[in-house]
């Protein structure tokens, strides 16, 4: 199945004037990288972030959330969001702003 372009659509729209993204297709999917970095993306349907690994231990208990897994091995600090869980776009910005909020923190690329 290949990427969801509804969800990489309102990806692109709620990214289009924040500084520092550039789109890029990746690992089968569609991806933002924030300064060079990986920030947030989309695999088949799930929403992708970035959002290290002390959040992201806090964030898996949410409903619709797991660790990123797409080839058996889970990346740490990587979340997946299933499509119920960023049905809002207020559900969406809030995942969004959690991913930039960590990635800001890197070095650039």
């Amino acid at each position: 199945m290949p990427y969801d372009p509804g969800l990489a659509q309102r990806l692109e729209d709620f990214l289009e004037d924040k500084k520092g993204f550039q789109q890029k297709k990746m690992f089968g999917g569609i991806g933002w990288l924030l300064n060079g970095n990986m920030c947030v993306g989309v695999y088949k349907d799930w929403l992708i972030i970035r959002v290290g690994e002390e959040k992201a231990a806090s964030i898996f208990k949410k409903k619709h959330v797991k660790p990123m897994d797409i080839t058996g091995k889970p990346m740490k600090g990587w979340a997946m969001v299933a499509p119920k869980g960023y049905e809002s776009d207020s559900d969406l910005a809030g995942f969004v702003d959690l991913a930039t909020g960590f990635v800001k923190k890197l070095p650039p690329k």
